[in-house]
């Protein structure tokens, strides 16, 4: 044992040499960062507070940086049209130096929603409603009338309330609300159901999740109009494809139609002599061929009108299975009394009470129905109508800060 024990005391005293000697030797400029990165790795190793979370974190922070940086990449758009290119490079590089001067510019996916349903709108006001008015009973015309401009009514007003509204912050200056964790980005105390939002650089109450199509954090006070938006804009995308499925056959057809006419055509008849004689048809049959070319069997109008029909029913097919099943989603999350990233912090904790024999309770549950009136502020029977089927701009329950569970289950109204 004696001899075995020489030579580890030996081998650590060449291995101590060695390090000393390669410090020595190294620049001075890389002595700090090499420094720095193995004060890191200690940190993972000597901090009682480490766990498998806080290391997937620290691994996956690039990722997340990565993915902030392309979202606010493809978040603006700049609103300047000059045909000055010394003038343009200007523009862009204030916008990399000033964010805030360019802090009234478009957004990609905000123009992309307002854009595609202005072009269903205008389809529909100038193609679908004369002919409503020409082919429909008066039943039917009231109707669609009617139906139409509410379903656009509360399209546009929830819309604009969610991408307006504040979806609520939690205090930065020190109070007595209680809280449950702190923010390690926002050095803040972070309340229930707060969470940090890597795209807005800050804390949001009751956070949901970060809506590119709102340029906004989908939060407390913001939830519902989010929601309703989505529910609205289902409906109205349904409405379209159902009610527009016959145009829809009927102007494919037209189109398929006018293209085999085009396809049988023998084309433009050439008059001339020589290699051609054989070839020319005769002068009754070339003007024949040219009424038929000069008079199409569909004008350019019509063609429009059956692309448009096309266009519509299929953006909103498409949308209304999208959005139904984002919209259906988040409806089971509402009736469970959660939001999508409570639902994953939800199923963690019920899995790690299983272990112990235990069943997990969402905590912030009032039961299925009270957590529609809770999410929709109903207080009363009247505000089934006056809130939910028409527009509203009531605040949320609350302030987002605390929850009072059990006095407001006993004290809920039976609507």
């Amino acid at each position: 044992m004696r001899p075995c024990s020489t030579v580890m005391h030996l081998l650590l005293r060449c291995m101590r040499g060695c390090g000393r000697h390669s410090r020595s030797r190294m620049p001075r400029r890389l002595r700090q960062p090499v420094s720095y990165i193995k004060l890191i790795f200690k940190s993972l190793y000597f901090n009682s507070l480490t766990n498998s979370e806080v290391v997937l974190d620290c691994i996956l922070e690039p990722v997340f940086w990565m993915v902030e940086v392309v979202t606010r990449w493809f978040g603006m758009v700049n609103p300047f049209i000059s045909h000055d290119y010394n003038h343009v490079i200007l523009l862009h590089c204030l916008f990399l130096l000033h964010p805030v001067f360019f802090s009234f510019s478009l957004q990609v996916f905000v123009f992309l929603v307002v854009a595609l349903t202005s072009s269903v709108v205008f389809i529909a006001y100038f193609c679908l409603l004369p002919l409503v008015l020409q082919t429909y009973s008066p039943v039917w015309m009231m109707w669609h009338i009617g139906y139409g401009h509410w379903n656009l009514v509360m399209i546009v007003f929830h819309y604009y309330k969610a991408t307006k509204t504040t979806p609520g912050y939690p205090p930065k200056m020190k109070n007595d609300v209680p809280f449950v964790s702190f923010c390690k980005k926002c050095v803040i105390p972070k309340p229930a159901r707060s969470h940090h939002c890597g795209i807005c650089k800050t804390c949001i109450l009751k956070m949901d999740h970060h809506c590119p199509w709102l340029n906004n954090c989908v939060g407390h006070y913001n939830h519902r109009y989010f929601f309703s938006f989505c529910l609205y804009l289902t409906l109205g995308c349904m409405y379209c494809s159902i009610s527009g499925r016959n145009l829809f056959i009927d102007a494919y057809n037209a189109i398929d139609q006018f293209r085999h006419l085009e396809a049988e055509k023998r084309g433009v008849p050439v008059t001339g002599i020589g290699l051609l004689i054989g070839v020319v048809p005769s002068e009754g049959v070339a003007g024949k061929l040219v009424q038929e070319v000069s008079q199409p069997p569909y004008t350019y109008r019509d063609r429009m009108f059956h692309k448009s029909v096309i266009y519509m029913w299929v953006l909103t097919s498409t949308v209304a299975v999208a959005l139904g099943a984002l919209t259906l989603w988040h409806a089971v999350l509402i009736t469970r009394g959660e939001t999508s990233i409570e639902r994953h912090i939800n199923n963690k904790e019920a899995k790690r009470w299983a272990r112990h024999g235990k069943v997990y309770r969402n905590p912030f549950s009032y039961g299925k129905l009270n957590n529609w009136k809770v999410f929709f502020g109903v207080e009363k029977r009247s505000h089934w109508l006056t809130r939910v089927l028409l527009p509203s701009g009531h605040t949320a329950y609350g302030d987002g800060l605390t929850w009072d569970i059990y006095p407001l289950k006993k004290d809920m109204m039976p609507v």
